[in-house]
């Protein structure tokens, strides 16, 4: 059996081979296997200068202090921080958070679990088709108790940008604390958390062709005493995580990230094109409706639903050549309509004939001609199988 052509990038990203073998050459005892926290020997030493020239791979690519980048296991831990850290000072005391209905799991869930200890939550409703969430919608639901504003640059599963500048501003300017999921913005869009105001910023390797299992949270230097602990053992990173460092992980996400800011907008052009020529090709085969704002967006994501009788026809012909996704990874085991798209006001039944395609450095115009091709294909058939069974 062939392997199908992966356009599930948004799920996950493979490593890229010059990133694999810097982090096979930590792990062996020939390589730079030691603890970075030894600081007895030429092991330790020599892991340490990997971390810290991984740290400043991350600080540039969002234009950050290296001191202010915090390693953890993920994007998921780094939310799990930002918002718990962050709030755990204001327990029993009634304070506001503003996200939207269309963050991902890791900020929903965790905003629903502080709502369970007392906090008070603001889910805004995106904008119907596209989920843009407008800065004027933030500042409108700001209260005297707001303390964080919670909100992702890029959404997962339409690839909708958000303005996180003009939401920045408006935050600085009330003293609210302002927490950006970046984990499928970084490696697409230029992020600069000094001129987009932001606090803390979450970050995932695997998102940018770095390995899973580590991520990192921007915490501007002025507030990391501020933000709880949520992991103690040893007061590692700035007293903020503790854990014994992966340095073959980090080094991973150093590389990947020095790599992502180097091709950023070579790479996003040529996948633009790419996207252009797949949406542009099904919408003559096929009635279509696109979710997600047609300008404000990344090139990697098109999330499509598809209209008519043929709907379900063209999504199995769609999953016979291509590794696509219903929605987001992280909620492709439950059995209900993505809560993403039922916010963008699509029916329960229109989001359940939807797929979302994702793009990355490995997607080729080939692979879209194939894809489209066999859409044809199929669709003659079937056609011409209808026909036969009216005559």
């Amino acid at each position: 059996m062939s392997r199908l052509i992966y356009l599930d990038y948004a799920a996950t990203t493979p490593i890229l081979p010059e990133i694999s073998q810097a982090m096979i050459r930590c792990l062996s005892v020939e390589g730079d296997f030691g603890n970075p926290a030894s600081q007895s020997h030429h092991y330790g030493w020599d892991a340490a200068k990997h971390i810290t020239t991984s740290r400043q791979h991350v600080a540039n690519l969002i234009h950050a202090n290296p001191q202010e980048i915090i390693w953890t296991s993920g994007a998921t831990e780094s939310n799990n921080l930002a918002i718990k850290g962050t709030l755990d000072a204001y327990k029993h005391k009634n304070k506001h958070i503003i996200t939207s209905k269309i963050e991902h799991k890791a900020v929903l869930d965790t905003c629903a679990e502080l709502e369970s200890l007392g906090f008070q939550v603001t889910y805004l409703q995106p904008e119907l088709g596209t989920g843009v969430i407008r800065p004027k919608q933030v500042k409108q639901a700001i209260q005297p108790n707001t303390v964080l504003i919670s909100l992702m640059m890029v959404n997962n599963e339409i690839g909708t940008l958000t303005d996180v500048q003009a939401i920045g501003h408006i935050a600085h300017q009330h003293q609210i604390l302002f927490h950006v999921d970046a984990a499928q913005a970084a490696g697409k869009k230029a992020i600069d958390v000094q001129a987009m105001q932001i606090d803390l910023l979450s970050l995932s390797a695997h998102k940018i062709y770095g390995p899973k299992g580590i991520g990192a949270l921007y915490v501007r230097q002025d507030i990391q005493k501020h933000i709880k602990t949520q992991i103690h053992g040893g007061g590692h990173e700035q007293g903020l995580r503790s854990g014994t460092l992966a340095t073959h992980q980090i080094v991973g996400m150093g590389e990947a990230c020095r790599l992502a800011k180097i091709n950023l907008g070579e790479e996003q052009q040529r996948i633009q094109h790419l996207r252009n020529k797949l949406l542009q090709g099904l919408q003559a085969l096929t009635p279509v409706n696109l979710n997600g704002h047609a300008t404000q967006h990344v090139a990697n994501y098109l999330n499509v639903s598809f209209l008519g009788e043929r709907a379900n026809s063209i999504i199995a012909a769609i999953k016979q050549v291509a590794a696509v996704s219903s929605g987001s990874a992280c909620n492709s085991h439950h059995a209900a309509p993505s809560h993403v798209l039922s916010a963008l006001g699509l029916s329960e039944n229109l989001a359940s004939n939807t797929v979302r395609l994702s793009f990355g450095r490995y997607t080729t115009q080939d692979h879209i001609e194939i894809l489209l091709k066999h859409l044809v294909m199929v669709l003659k058939e079937k056609k011409a199988t209808t026909q036969l069974s009216f005559v």
